[in-house]
């Protein structure tokens, strides 16, 4: 029973954790701006922290952001609690709700996308659902270029998402990566970023 607590407050610290938007504590606090209001679509993540404030807030952000993720995963993989096999997947979700969809917030969170990839390298060594979320994105950046970035990300996670579930044998790790993945699907929907049109380019043709 004590260690069911223990395995619940992995869970709980990392929603707590998720919820710290980074981007818009150091945004504010190093440039003096509300980086909800700046931003073309209100979200307070990584990419709008690059934008306001440069590579050095930006990176500080994207480390917060992947640390935030990383630390609750990984202490509870290798906390050897005796919990059932089913805790790893709302213990990888937590973080990525907690970062899209924060009480304090009022849900008005980030899309998630920097935390995911926190929560994924927490999984180490099983490196696999880091690996295809990486290859994923980088072949709809570099080989079949989808603009602008919204759809490139909604079509990589998607990917991804196909991937995991045929790579991945814990059918626990699947379902928490794939429910993340749906977080930030749905993030995009909820997205206030004005809807351009959707560009596809080979990058063989572009050699010609």
């Amino acid at each position: 029973m004590n260690e069911w607590i223990v395995g619940l407050c992995y869970v709980l610290a990392g929603y707590l954790s998720g919820t710290i938007l980074f981007a818009k504590i150091f945004v504010s606090k190093f440039c003096g701006e509300n980086i909800v209001l700046i931003s073309k679509d209100g979200n307070p993540g990584t990419a709008n922290a690059f934008a306001a404030g440069g590579i050095w807030i930006g990176g500080l952000t994207l480390l917060c952001e992947l640390g935030k993720g990383f630390l609750p995963v990984y202490l509870y993989c290798r906390s050897q609690l005796e919990v059932p096999d089913w805790m790893i997947a709302p213990v990888l979700v937590a973080p990525v709700l907690g970062h899209a969809f924060p009480l304090l917030m009022r849900g008005r969170g980030g899309k998630g996308i920097a935390v995911t990839f926190g929560c994924l390298l927490g999984l180490a060594p099983c490196w696999a659902p880091v690996m295809i979320l990486v290859a994923s994105f980088l072949f709809f950046s570099l080989i079949v270029v989808i603009s602008p970035h919204q759809y490139r990300t909604a079509v990589a996670v998607f990917a991804a998402a196909i991937a995991t579930m045929i790579v991945m044998s814990n059918p626990w790790i699947r379902c928490g990566v794939c429910i993340n993945y749906c977080i930030i699907l749905i993030r995009l929907l909820l997205s206030r970023e004005e809807r351009t049109e959707c560009k596809v380019r080979l990058f063989w043709k572009r050699l010609r």
